[in-house]
Formats: C-alpha cells, sequence, structure tokens
C-alpha cells in the first residue's frame, strides 16, 4: 500500500462524495466534498469495528497524525480501547477543573455558614481570597502537595503574619478534610506541616490584679461620659464581648425575667446567648431605658441614634486614664 505523502494530501480535491484515503495501519483521511480533510484511526475491539478521531487536516499534519495512530495502536495492543481511554482522560479533565481548591474551599465555607457568624465567615473567606486562591486556588486539590502547601504558606510567615500563616494552615487543612469527605481528595497535606511553621510568640493577656480594682471602679465611677460609664459596668456584670454590647437591643431585655438573649446571628459561633441580669444589672438597663428607651439600640451612636456606638467608644475609657484601666486592656 502507498503512503500518503503531504504534497499527495495537499492536492487530493474534493468530489461529490466522501473519499476515505488509506496511509495504512488503519489510519485514514477522510476528505468531504466541502473540501474539508479529517483523521481517522480504524480499529477493531473485542470483535467490533471502530472508529476514532485524530484531528483536522492541516492542524493535525501528516506526521502529527501518525504519531496519534502510533499511541492508539498500542492502546489496542495492551487491550483496552482508545476511544474510552479518551472518555476517561476527557472526564478526569473535567473532574479536575470542576474540583480545583479554590471551588472546595467555597464549598466548605458555604457549609459553615449556618454555624459561623456573619464576621467570622468573612474573615475566613477574605483569608482565603488574599493569602490562598491566587497561589493554589486553580490547583485540582487532589494534586496540592504538602511542599506546595507550605510554599504558599511561606509567604504569609514571611511577612511577619505566624499567627495569620497558622490559622489559614487550619483553615487549609479543614477544606482538605472536607474534600476528603466528599471523595475529592485522598490526603490532606496539611497534616504534613504541623512542625513546619514558626511557633507564634505567646503573649499572657494583661489582667487586672485585686489590689488594683478599687482604683479602677474609682475611675470608672469619676468618668464624665455617663453611658459610657454605664455601659463598661454593665460589661463588668455580664462579662459579654464588647462586640455583643455594643449591638444590644432593646427587643433583647426581658426585665421580667432578668434575662439578656443574644440572637444567634450576634453570636461567634452562631447560637442563642442567655446572660442571666443580676439586680445591679437590672438597674443599670432601667436607667439606660429611662434615656434610650425610644431608639433601637442599648447603646445608640451621640450622632448617629439609628446606630450604636463604637468599639472606639468604649476602648477610649478603657486607655483614658493611662493607668489600671490601661491594664484590662488585653483580657476584654
Amino acid at each position: 500500500m502507498k503512503k500518503l505523502t503531504d504534497i499527495a494530501i495537499k492536492n487530493t480535491k474534493p468530489t461529490s462524495s466522501i473519499q476515505k484515503i488509506s496511509d495504512g495501519d488503519g489510519l485514514v483521511l477522510l476528505v468531504y466534498p466541502n473540501g474539508s480533510k479529517y483523521w481517522v484511526y480504524r480499529y477493531r475491539y473485542l470483535g467490533k469495528e471502530k472508529t476514532l478521531s485524530l484531528g483536522v487536516y492541516p492542524e493535525v499534519g501528516l506526521a502529527a497524525a501518525r504519531e496519534k495512530l502510533a499511541a492508539s495502536r498500542k492502546i489496542v495492543a495492551d487491550g483496552n480501547d482508545p476511544s474510552e481511554a479518551r472518555k476517561a482522560t476527557k472526564r478526569q479533565k473535567l473532574l479536575s477543573s470542576e474540583n480545583t481548591f479554590e471551588a472546595i474551599a467555597r464549598e466548605w465555607h458555604k457549609s459553615r455558614l449556618n454555624i459561623w457568624s456573619e464576621n467570622y465567615a468573612g474573615k475566613v473567606m477574605t483569608s482565603m481570597e488574599q493569602d490562598v486562591f491566587p497561589k493554589i486556588g486553580n490547583r485540582p486539590i487532589a494534586d496540592i502537595s504538602a511542599a506546595e502547601l507550605l510554599s504558599m504558606l511561606r509567604i504569609v510567615e514571611n511577612r511577619g503574619a505566624i499567627e495569620t500563616a497558622h490559622r489559614v494552615k487550619q483553615n487549609c487543612g479543614q477544606v482538605f478534610l472536607y474534600a476528603i469527605a466528599t471523595s475529592r481528595a485522598e490526603r490532606n497535606p496539611a497534616a504534613d506541616l504541623k512542625l513546619a511553621l514558626a511557633t507564634p510568640k505567646r503573649e499572657h493577656y494583661s489582667y487586672l490584679k485585686a489590689e488594683e480594682l478599687p482604683e479602677f471602679l474609682d475611675k470608672v465611677e469619676n468618668y464624665q461620659g455617663h453611658q459610657t460609664k454605664l455601659a463598661l459596668k454593665l460589661l463588668l456584670l455580664t462579662f459579654v464581648r464588647t462586640t455583643e454590647l455594643r449591638g444590644a437591643e432593646w427587643s433583647e431585655i426581658d426585665f421580667e425575667k432578668a434575662e439578656w438573649r443574644i440572637p444567634a446571628e450576634r453570636m461567634k459561633m452562631k447560637e442563642n446567648h442567655i446572660v442571666p441580669l443580676s439586680q445591679q444589672a437590672l438597674t443599670i438597663l432601667k436607667e439606660l431605658k429611662i434615656m434610650n428607651g425610644k431608639w433601637r439600640y442599648v447603646f445608640p451612636n451621640e450622632r448617629k441614634p439609628i446606630q450604636h456606638i463604637s468599639e472606639n467608644t468604649i476602648l477610649y475609657l478603657r486607655h483614658a486614664d493611662g493607668g489600671s484601666t490601661s491594664s484590662v486592656n488585653r483580657s476584654w
């Protein structure tokens, strides 16, 4: 059988019917009436005659077509169907494109929204978008190695954000565990990096010593900002976070039951939180009710009462005297 040549292919003119020009070993050039030319491989698998497309001429030249033919013939010689092998490769590529780290991380993040506060969920995603996705976001999650993950974490660590690097590693580890649970990864490379990052410097939180308490309370009592003073007193009596105190609404206060019910959406872990109110706390709230009862918030902003006071309002009181108030800076 005479082999094809590039000149012979170029000189082949279309006819009214499809021409089938063989190059041998099952490689055939199909020439259509409109002039289009296609390479196909004709082979037999499990007793059936089958056809596999090898590309369009001239995008796939004669030499390239013969290389594709050789690869396909080897698959047949190994007892497999090249058509099915191609479909499997295509499925794997599609699967990899859908199962990138970013795609699965966003899916994991969405699955946690029912137990995270809006603020915390936002911080996690911002960290992912800033530190993680630009480096490994488009990588198939099953292909990411411990070394690749560490390289990304080193960038965070090298800018001095050691604690952030540890949080990023922890969140990435959760994403990998989620991928394993949903059958899209087999291992968690973050687990291999337990000792790889620098240890963050631990700082003991400042605290108020017993002998400093009278002076501290005296300074609070003598502070001129009445609403802010009441806010700090209520904080001491309820042990809530400042963000929960500042956002307190009158609808959350039950004077008859002596309870403050903080709704789940304002809590870090999105669970309802009931704060028992002592008589001292109730006395403060009753005074605030007279002052601010017409507003939504227990502590309305002085300039924009439809909003609550800012974090700086309470922070200012804690630092105002420069004395014992500053020693509780890290304890709240």
